[in-house]
């Protein structure tokens, strides 16, 4: 028997011996990723072994004192990776590995980490079989392990990981068929470039046939197997038809012939003639249009058939004259209000810049259309001097004419280096136009959404960071006029570039000058959840709108993207999904993902824009809170290097 004081003794011992026992976890996973880095090396030898946390090491992210992420893409990697590393990060919810040189068969304790979501392991030079291990992790969610020299079959063990959304094992050496896989979350699939063989299971068969190219397969979406009726290619008509049987063959009569080649004459004649009519009546419209506007001002030139122009839902629209316009507004009611006539309507301009150009030189300007948008369409008008402004005809005015001129004098008043500045305007009963600076790059949405070829200008963090800030800083001075200022049409098409991509914030001001029809219908995705009248929107609602712009910054889908209507969900909630799940990667657009060293730069803006477009105004920062935000992480970014482009991703087949 022990004495209480023996007992008392034995007790605290203990307790001394378990008290580091509530440390080791996060010690454990440093020694680990020490281990790992002794092993493969690589420029994780940049890590700083004298900070004591793991965690603020690049690459890698904790939680509760353990280490849950891994991010080491193409960071120059070789070698084998040895047993005894991931049995103790047991945490790892995503580890990433991707685009190095790391070689041999899988560590077998990576089979401690049963919570690992995310593993991305493509680009390597891993080797054997894929170890029976793989198929224990049951809360896999993304498997990539493309572009390996994997070997062997393709076990049915993966229908033990029910949580899987992507599989991607193409251009490995993968050999026999395919398993019948029964994976009822899968919607991401490649097994293209191996040595398989036989038919494709028809639970796969709804995956295009570029996921099985590269191997003896077929089947739907591949050519017909031998003796299967089912494939995509060769496809017999009937039945009964032996397309190997020449006695067989169906063929067709010598009247049906006859009949065939009368009915496509006829049929050819009458297209012929729609034609002609057609071209005929179009002609004559264009003719009359064309006459209305030279009646008074024969030097107007109206051009063809521009260079496609942006249009604000992303389509484009052809070139046209801005006379169409303001003919309109002299001759429309058969009486001239810019000419000679006392009280004559002239342009009104703002503050004091020389008059460079009157109603007449506008008239005789050539022009396209740069967008139609919520308040009416916007016009780059070359004038014969050479000076280039943007001209908006507004549509669905209502309120009179000194109305109009206070309240448009409020928004020429305006002046910071963010916003668009409004040079002059013209009023008359039928036609309103506005005359600004023209923005050569065009809108942020044309950049976005527009062209996606070779020619393209790739947005790097450091161009979108840059314009986030120009039209926060542009909000923030509209904002600073007064609690009851806000711009009310916050979106990407009304955010304009210069030539050196700086952000300049376009249409604020408009709201108040329409009547209720134009009601921007087409900004439903940038629009506060409070607002119902769109000429009345709080500057918590200007927030929102901004937010949603964020977003779209860093997704690169547009609020109105096809594929969140038919979630039925909008930019910010399904953002918000994504990032539940804890698959963030997925939201950044693949064009930001290629620039590895401001992750956490991103990931930042990107919690300023959720906090942006939270629900509730109450619980959105003001613009100013934004705006100092948006400066501080850039203020971060730009003390490091351009980093260097990586041309794969987590998240991305490697074909």
């Amino acid at each position: 028997m022990h004495s209480p004081s023996q007992r008392l003794s034995l007790f605290l011992f203990s307790l001394l011996v378990l008290l580091p026992i509530a440390r080791p976890d996060l010690a454990s996973d440093r020694a680990a990723l020490l281990a790992l880095r002794s092993a493969v090396g690589g420029r994780t030898l940049l890590w700083d072994v004298s900070q004591t946390s793991p965690c603020l090491w690049t690459g890698v992210s904790c939680e509760n004192n353990r280490v849950t992420v891994l991010r080491l893409p193409g960071v120059a990697l070789s070698g084998i990776i040895p047993s005894g590393i991931f049995g103790n990060l047991t945490s790892l919810r995503t580890l990433s590995l991707r685009l190095n040189a790391l070689r041999g068969p899988l560590p077998s304790d990576l089979s401690a980490c049963v919570t690992l979501r995310n593993l991305y392991l493509q680009g390597n030079l891993f080797s054997g079989e894929i170890p029976e291990f793989v198929y224990s992790l049951h809360d896999l969610v993304r498997l990539n392990l493309a572009s390996n020299n994997f070997s062997g079959e393709i076990s049915l063990g993966f229908n033990n990981l029910t949580r899987l959304r992507t599989l991607y094992l193409e251009s490995n050496k993968l050999s026999g068929a395919i398993p019948e896989l029964k994976l009822p979350n899968l919607n991401q699939f490649n097994v293209s470039n191996n040595l398989l063989n036989g038919s494709v299971p028809k639970q796969l068969q709804s995956y295009s046939s570029s996921s099985f190219l590269g191997n003896s397969l077929c089947g739907r979406p591949l050519n017909a197997c031998p003796g299967d009726r089912g494939g995509a290619a060769n496809p017999t008509i009937g039945g009964d038809i032996n397309i190997n049987d020449h006695h067989k063959k169906r063929k067709l009569s010598g009247g049906a012939i006859v009949g065939i080649v009368i009915g496509s004459v006829l049929a050819f004649l009458v297209i012929v003639m729609f034609l002609i009519f057609f071209c005929r009546k179009k002609k004559s419209k264009k003719t009359s249009s064309v006459d209305i506007a030279t009646v008074k001002h024969r030097e107007v030139e109206i051009p063809g058939e521009k260079l496609p122009v942006e249009s604000e839902n992303g389509g484009y629209g052809n070139g046209h004259s801005v006379a169409d316009a303001a003919a309109a507004a002299m001759v429309g009611n058969g009486k001239s209000e810019a000419g000679g006539a006392s009280g004559a309507k002239k342009l009104a301009f703002f503050g004091n810049a020389a008059r460079v150009f009157d109603l007449e030189d506008l008239l005789r300007a050539s022009a396209e259309v740069l967008g139609k948008g919520t308040f009416g369409t916007a016009y780059k008008a070359v004038l014969e001097a050479g000076t280039v402004v943007a001209v908006k005809r507004l549509k669905d005015v209502t309120i009179s004419e000194s109305e109009f001129k206070e309240k448009i004098e409020a928004v020429g008043a305006k002046d910071h280096e963010n916003l668009v500045p409004l040079r002059a305007y013209y009023f008359s009963r039928d036609e309103k136009l506005l005359v600004y600076d023209y923005m050569p790059m065009g809108s942020l949405s044309a950049l976005l959404h527009g062209n996606k070829g070779a020619g393209r200008t790739p947005l790097n963090w450091e161009i979108r960071s840059g314009i986030a800030l120009g039209a926060a800083r542009g909000i923030e001075y509209l904002h600073s006029q007064g609690h009851t200022v806000s711009h009310g049409n916050i979106k990407s098409s009304n955010i304009l570039l210069t030539k050196s991509y700086e952000a300049r914030v376009s249409d604020f001001g408009l709201a108040h000058l329409v009547g209720p029809s134009s009601t921007p219908n087409r900004v439903a995705g940038y629009r506060a959840p409070e607002v119902t009248d769109p000429r009345k929107v709080s500057q918590k609602a200007d927030v929102y709108s901004f937010g949603v712009l964020l977003l779209e910054l860093l997704t690169g889908k547009p609020p109105t993207h096809a594929l969140l209507n038919e979630e039925g969900v909008d930019l910010p909630r399904w953002v918000q999904s994504i990032v539940k799940e804890e698959w963030t990667s997925e939201v950044f657009d693949l064009e930001l993902l290629r620039y590895q060293n401001v992750e956490e730069e991103m990931v930042q803006l990107l919690q300023l824009a959720i906090d942006c477009s939270a629900q509730y105004p109450d619980k959105r920062p003001s613009i100013s809170e934004v705006t100092r935000r948006i400066e501080e992480l850039r203020r971060s970014s730009l003390l490091d290097e351009q980093p260097e482009v990586v041309h794969d991703l987590d998240d991305v087949s490697s074909r």
